[in-house]
């Protein structure tokens, strides 16, 4: 398996700003990495809101996280701002695979990288549909060829 290779942020057609809390430090003074899943959550359902294609009350089709994972590069600490990039490597017939490229204050390159799987399901059954035809639509406008 090759090292992974930090990504630009142009590779990224979706940015979200995210501000650290002291609270996200370590002992080790940086932020430590239960931190980076959550920012990958606060990206991908950000989006989701902002573009209403995510109703936690009443959607009858929810998304469910089955698979993630995170690489390292440079340290973040409070307080610096991170950018989250965000764009769509793969979109299948029930599930979704976003990846995320965090970048700490004005850095082009990022700290951080990941991916975040999504499994649509139904609501109340809790088995695999069909993506929902806006969703899917949505979801194109930040398919990428992923360099990774």
């Amino acid at each position: 398996m090759s090292k992974p290779v930090p990504q630009e942020r142009n590779a990224y057609p979706y940015l979200r700003e995210i501000t650290t809390r002291w609270m996200d430090n370590d002992v080790y003074g940086h932020v430590n990495n239960v931190i980076y899943y959550s920012w990958f959550d606060t990206v991908v359902n950000g989006w989701l809101l902002d573009r209403q294609l995510l109703d936690f009350e009443s959607c009858p089709t929810i998304g469910l996280v089955v698979d993630t994972h995170c690489s390292y590069f440079s340290s973040i600490a409070f307080p610096d701002l991170v950018r989250a990039g965000l764009r769509v490597a793969h979109i299948g017939t029930s599930s979704v695979r976003y990846e995320v490229g965090l970048f700490a204050n004005d850095s082009t390159t990022a700290s951080a990288q990941g991916y975040f799987v999504h499994v649509y399901v139904d609501r109340i059954s809790r088995r695999p549909v069909p993506l929902p035809p806006a969703l899917r639509d949505a979801l194109e406008t930040l398919q990428t060829v992923s360099p990774t």
